[in-house]
């Protein structure tokens, strides 16, 4: 059994180019290649790589791709071949192992962004690349050496009309950051025409068939999600498919789900990685997502993002992925918590109101703590750790370039993490004193469930010194009480025709619901997670589809499954 909670516990890299520094990877590739996973995230100088897809470590190469956006890596044959975004004609690499830093070139076939490569199984090959909100997704074919044959063909446009997800300015839509706000006036992806941006292509076949996927509307947005069309032809013509999009995630502790790619693993299952957001310190601040995909039996694509930053224990060997559910459910949403000092804006409440966008910061360092007290012992398995930075200065005297991707030896996250059943007697949960990591999202699983009401954690030491900051101190576990009741009512009214407002009677005993919906009333692929609230307002629909929804309500003890209903 593998386990594994969303944001992906990977050492983020720190990024100096904006106002402050902060954490990013983005834009995933991820690929298993001769019985190891890698996987490639932007302006991340090396990659990620596992022997079981669930516990990365990294690899530091800044030879290929340091400050190049999306990198895209495809396998034929024997090799890797690696691409990445470009302002000039770009380089096409190879390697037959990415740990050996040695990559031979092979091209500079194209001028492009956010670039795929297809090896079809009758050894032709194709290039797909596009970023832009006034532009297309382009694809061409390549020849034996690399270089493009013919003329570039237009294969997915925008259609915000039509598709509701790619809507850049979509019903109550949240009133930009002060940092959007910052960069409109200076002219930083202002975005006048409020048109989505199309971009991140990755291309699969499956069953004879070509699975073109895209981004949209915008890395920044809670809706970045990615969508998919199908060809019998790698260069088409393209069919929007009925389920989309495939991957969306605009709810929950981290939001956001959109360019990225899709894999097999070693045993057939898919999954797909992707971008989520968190847009507060910069406009590329972002962490990586992993979700389990499938084809169904009409031969959709989807991903199961049903409770999506919760935890997943998964079997060995296959799965349907539609059958797997949280292993846990959320223990601290809302509960007290204490600190050692928080500075203005930030009290430590923020550090268990699950948004990743806010924060709890102390006023030092190393020797600053948290703790959260669950109002009464429960059987806990797991905590994640959350950091956030907080006003870390920019260091970019060391860099050529226009930013510092600072990977640095001396950049550890270190803490101490107890748990105590009475708040007198306490012990060690996780002791992360001595650890040459820097994980900002740790997730510590007990080595064996226990019985405890509080949690506490102790920064020991941090990157640059920093405050010890925490979005989430986020507990998993098991409450031993009933579920809640099921939900027997709704109205779904639509405000417009790729919209829904559903709203419904509160069920005794939930702190939450989580929406599903989709095409068909076997196929709710889709879903929206609140809290606190018995309402949702869908903004991804397609025009002219008919859907079916259910609301499940969900506590500390598990989920009770809703009826199906036509909207």
């Amino acid at each position: 059994m593998k386990e594994y909670c969303n944001p992906l516990n990977l050492e983020y890299k720190f990024q100096h180019y904006a106002m402050t520094a902060h954490r990013e990877a983005a834009d995933p590739t991820l690929i298993y290649f001769k019985g190891r996973y890698y996987l490639f995230a932007s302006m991340s100088a090396g990659f990620y790589y596992s022997d079981d897809l669930m516990t990365f470590q990294w690899h530091e190469n800044r030879e290929i791709g340091l400050y190049l956006y999306a990198p895209d890596v495809r396998q034929c044959n024997d090799y890797l071949y690696f691409s990445a975004s470009d302002d000039k004609p770009g380089t096409l690499w190879r390697t037959k192992d990415p740990m050996s830093d040695l990559y031979e070139e092979m091209s500079t076939p194209l001028t492009l962004w956010d670039p795929n490569m297809l090896f079809d199984d009758d050894g032709r090959v194709y290039l797909y690349w596009g970023c832009g909100n006034k532009e297309p997704l382009y694809g061409i074919e390549l020849d034996d050496s690399f270089l493009p044959i013919g003329e570039k063909k237009a294969l997915i446009h925008a259609n915000d009309e039509a598709h509701g997800f790619e809507r850049v300015n979509y019903p109550d839509k949240e009133p930009d950051s002060a940092l959007t706000i910052a960069m409109k006036e200076a002219g930083y992806f202002a975005n006048p025409e409020g048109t989505p941006y199309i971009e991140g292509a990755y291309c699969n076949k499956w069953r004879g068939k070509y699975y073109l996927q895209y981004a949209a509307p915008g890395t920044e947005l809670p809706t970045y999600a990615d969508g998919v069309y199908t060809a019998d032809h790698p260069l088409g013509p393209y069919t929007y498919q009925a389920h989309n999009p495939f991957s969306f995630k605009p709810s929950g502790f981290i939001n956001g789900a959109g360019h990225g790619s899709t894999i097999e693993d070693a045993h057939g299952n898919l999954w797909h990685a992707s971008t989520m957001r968190i847009s507060v310190n910069a406009h590329f601040e972002r962490r990586i997502g992993l979700f389990p995909a499938g084809l169904d039996e009409d031969g959709f694509l989807y991903c199961n993002q049903h409770f999506a930053d919760y935890p997943y224990t998964l079997p060995d060997g296959q799965f349907d992925a539609r059958e797997l559910q949280p292993s846990y459910m959320l223990l601290s949403y809302r509960k007290k918590v204490t600190a050692s000092s928080m500075i203005d804006g930030h009290p430590p409440q923020l550090s268990v109101n699950e948004d990743i966008r806010t924060w709890w910061c102390a006023k030092g360092s190393a020797g600053e703590w948290l703790e959260v007290d669950l109002g009464k012992a429960y059987t806990v398995h797991s905590v994640q750790l959350n950091l956030a930075e907080e006003g870390i200065p920019t260091r970019k005297e060391e860099s050529p370039s226009y930013r510092s991707i600072d990977s640095g030896n001396e950049l550890r996250t270190r803490y101490l993490m107890e748990g105590s059943e009475d708040g007198i007697l306490w012990f060690v949960i996780s002791d992360a004193s001595q650890s040459q990591q820097d994980r900002s999202h740790d997730y510590v699983i007990l080595k064996k469930d226990r019985a405890m009401r509080f949690i506490k954690v102790t920064a020991t030491s941090l990157p640059y010194q920093q405050r010890f900051a925490m979005s989430g101190l986020r507990v998993f576990g098991l409450d031993c009480g009933a579920l809640p009741e099921s939900v027997v009512e709704a109205i779904a009214t639509k405000p417009d025709a790729l919209s829904v407002q559903i709203n419904w009677e509160k069920a005794q005993g939930a702190i939450g619901y989580n929406v599903r919906y989709g095409i068909d009333e076997h196929k709710l692929y889709s879903s929206s997670l609140v809290y606190d609230r018995n309402e949702v307002l869908i903004t991804s629909l397609n025009r002219d589809t008919r859907y079916w929804y259910c609301i499940d309500s969900f506590n500390e003890s598990g989920i009770t499954q809703g009826q199906v209903m036509p909207l």
